[in-house]
């Protein structure tokens, strides 16, 4: 009997502790990891192998709606989470309409977000 490939998810926030708990709660569903404090480390990896990116929108010096943006547009069909812990002057339908898969504030609701990604791998 042959074990199901890993799943794996990229997680993009420059909080070490978001990225280790996204990585457990990820790790609960059955997901592995590839976490990232910085878009450009993120970038310099790519997209293969990806089920999905996650990614924060407060970072530097590359945000998450150009991670959003510079994903859509790559070509890659790897589909993109929003997530942030601060208020934005857009609303959830504003990043739906730019491509991404779902928006989350933090903190995130980790059996939604389970959901989100077993509704796509």
């Amino acid at each position: 009997m042959s074990t199901p490939p890993v799943r794996t998810v990229a997680v993009i926030d420059d909080d070490r502790r978001v990225l280790t708990s996204l990585a457990n709660l990820l790790a609960s569903g059955g997901y592995g990891t590839r976490a990232y404090e910085s878009a450009l480390d993120f970038f310099a990896d790519g997209y293969a192998g990806l089920v999905c990116v996650i990614t924060d929108l407060g970072m530097r010096p590359i945000d998450g709606i150009q991670v959003l943006d510079r994903t859509v547009h790559s070509g890659a069909a790897t589909p993109v989470i929003i997530i942030t812990g601060k208020p934005s002057e857009h609303t959830e339908d504003y990043y739906l309409r730019r491509g991404a898969l779902g928006f989350f504030r933090k903190p995130v609701d980790g059996n939604a977000l389970l959901d989100m990604l077993d509704s796509i791998a």
